[in-house]
């Protein structure tokens, strides 16, 4: 069984639970071990504030850099079948020749930050036409005025969001942009026995 994807507590811990919700819409319930669960929020919120409180300031870079390495460790001693692969920089966009569009299309999730107000932490979890579907951790039931973003609360098990692909691709500091290029992040995460081969996807596309 699969659990529903769920909303971040407070204002600074969407990094853990968009891990943890990629693990959600990856796996079975009773696939996931609990030491996974454990080091996801052992390792993440580790920002200081400008007063000096610990996780006050979200996820780092870092922290998800070394998750992304771990999760792969952990799959390759057969923990789990879980696998990943850490993006910065220029191979972080959306498009016919991204990795991101690629681990879409393939059955993987993408960890991916970009900018809701400040830099926030969501899951893309698939596409559709010229969208993407998205899972944002930040609760918000109003529709978003003034832009071609769509709500969608009953899908509680793939996404809330459905959002034009040109959104993220812009470099200013907009709803859902991913900014400056230098400074893009993401983490993709496969489920390996579910994940798609290129040539499946290839057959599957035409």
């Amino acid at each position: 069984m699969k659990s529903p994807l769920h909303y971040q507590v407070s204002e600074y811990d969407c990094g853990p639970t968009t891990l943890l919700n990629a693990l959600n819409f990856l796996f079975e319930r009773e696939e996931i071990p609990p030491d996974i669960i454990r080091n996801i929020m052992l390792y993440s919120l580790d920002c200081y504030s400008p007063e000096g409180v610990q996780g006050k300031h979200g996820t780092s870079r870092m922290a998800m850099m070394f998750l992304s390495s771990w999760f792969n460790n952990y799959g390759s001693i057969g923990r789990l079948d879980i696998s990943s692969e850490y993006l910065t920089g220029d191979s972080v966009y959306i498009g016919e020749t991204s990795k991101v569009n690629d681990a879409l299309r393939r059955g993987g999730v993408v960890v991916i930050r970009l900018f809701y107000e400040v830099e926030h932490y969501v899951l893309l979890t698939g596409t559709e036409n010229s969208h993407i579907l998205m899972f944002d951790p930040y609760f918000n039931t109003e529709d978003f005025e003034g832009s071609d973003i769509g709500l969608s609360l009953s899908t509680v098990y793939t996404h809330n969001r459905i959002v034009p692909a040109s959104y993220l691709n812009r470099t200013d500091e907009s709803l859902y942009a991913l900014g400056e290029v230098k400074k893009r992040e993401a983490v993709i995460i496969y489920n390996n026995v579910s994940k798609k081969s290129e040539y499946k996807t290839i057959e599957y596309f035409i």
